[in-house]
């Protein structure tokens, strides 16, 4: 790693970061409907220019329609800092360097031209994006940047709501048992009926906190932080949680995320799991990219409230406010981390407020933006809500905050 650049701990996992414990991210390129948005490796494409049409790249929609508040719009470096390189500044490995079209160098990772996001204002910040993956119908969105995991050949990390899981290579989820120790596991005989062990090739060795277990002659077992791995046989699909439903048995996470309010529980419903508030409404969170060739974002306060407000009230924020109410945060609750906040809104423009502006509400926020209940969810575990505006929610839209999705795969 070249020198002014350190690894920070994140809820996306480790990331690295500037001099200043800023998380870095990359922009790769994104097939949408009609065309592509991000960086090609080794090619800077986030410039000063403010653009002011949209570029087509979402049918049904055409190129060329104005974009909103154009008298506050931001360009692309804006929001988004390359990270340049100093003079005398040398490639190191998978660091390297790209020119920009002004001449100037920038960092690149892996080939890809790295940036730090304004949003980001503590070390280990990851406010900027996501590792989460998204669709073709999603904006092009911007990814932190990190060291690769330490896991051995064989297995995959995805991030989730509930933290960083863990996987086979064929993206079949791993699970552990709570009886089970390093040095043995009650899971033989019929146990191996459901359950199979994740076995490890005959040239693995221990690492850190990855050790082996040995079954019987010829046959390890990996273990983690231990605890013997397993997959389950009757899982219907890939990255699947069923197998928790068996007493004692856990999916295994290399890192679990921030512990949610006390006052949200997890909520039935009929396509899953999710959020809810303590009267068991479903939680809702907002997404929203514009369709400029930058795919800037529209889901934060401090962006244009044009897109939601449009989508959740026809342009009312009143109206707005009655279908969609932001989830208040009690008198005497206060944040426990950074992923979950409380903030200050003032419903008439969807910007942050002061807590002595008239009317501001005080609300909770995940990862910096305001979450919502639904006005049409009457019950516990209704969902109505699920996947409202374009593209299933995924562009400007809502979708519920899904604890376990077993049925929808994030469709909802």
């Amino acid at each position: 790693m070249p020198k002014g650049f350190r690894v920070e701990a994140s809820q996306e996992g480790p990331v690295f970061a500037d001099a200043s414990g800023m998380t870095l991210y990359k922009w790769p390129q994104h097939k949408l409907r009609n065309g592509y948005s991000g960086e090609s490796p080794g090619s800077p494409a986030c410039y000063e220019d403010v653009l002011t049409v949209t570029a087509g790249l979402m049918s049904p929609y055409p190129p060329g329609i104005r974009l909103p508040e154009l008298d506050k719009r931001k360009s692309c470096t804006d929001l988004w800092k390359p990270v340049t390189a100093d003079e005398g500044a040398q490639e190191v490995g998978e660091w390297i360097l790209v020119e920009r079209r002004d001449g100037s160098r920038q960092w690149a990772y892996q080939e890809q031209p790295l940036y730090s996001s304004v949003k980001d204002q503590e070390p280990g910040d990851v406010l900027g994006g996501t590792r989460r993956r998204f669709g073709g119908d999603a904006p092009a969105k911007r990814v932190p940047v990190g060291p690769p995991s330490l896991h051995p050949p064989g297995f995959s990390i995805r991030s989730s709501f509930n933290g960083r899981m863990l996987a086979t290579d064929r993206s079949e989820s791993i699970y552990s048992y709570d009886g089970d120790t390093a040095e043995s596991t009650s899971c033989r005989a019929d146990c191996l009926a459901k359950w199979k062990p994740v076995l490890a090739p005959s040239l693995a060795r221990e690492q850190g906190e990855w050790s082996l277990l040995g079954r019987s002659p010829g046959e390890r077992q990996w273990v983690f932080r231990g605890k013997p791995l397993y997959t389950y046989i009757l899982d219907s699909g890939t990255w699947s949680q069923q197998g928790s439903d068996e007493p004692g048995w856990d999916n295994v996470f290399t890192q679990v995320a921030d512990s949610y309010p006390s006052s949200f529980k997890p909520q039935h419903t009929l396509v899953g799991d999710v959020l809810a508030d303590s009267e068991g409404k479903t939680i809702y969170i907002y997404y929203c990219g514009e369709d400029s060739q930058d795919q800037l974002g529209c889901d934060h306060p401090t962006e244009t409230q044009v897109y939601r407000l449009a989508m959740c009230g026809a342009g009312d924020p009143e109206r707005c406010l009655e279908y969609w109410p932001y989830v208040l945060a009690g008198d005497n609750e206060q944040a426990i981390n950074r992923t979950w906040s409380i903030v200050w809104i003032d419903h008439r423009t969807g910007r942050f407020a002061t807590p002595q502006q008239e009317g501001a509400l005080r609300v909770w926020a995940y990862r910096d933006r305001p979450v919502y209940t639904f006005a049409g969810d009457s019950s516990p575990g209704d969902v109505h809500g699920a996947g409202t505006g374009e593209w299933r929610g995924q562009r400007n839209g809502l979708k519920a905050i899904m604890l376990r999705d077993d049925f929808f795969r994030g469709t909802l």
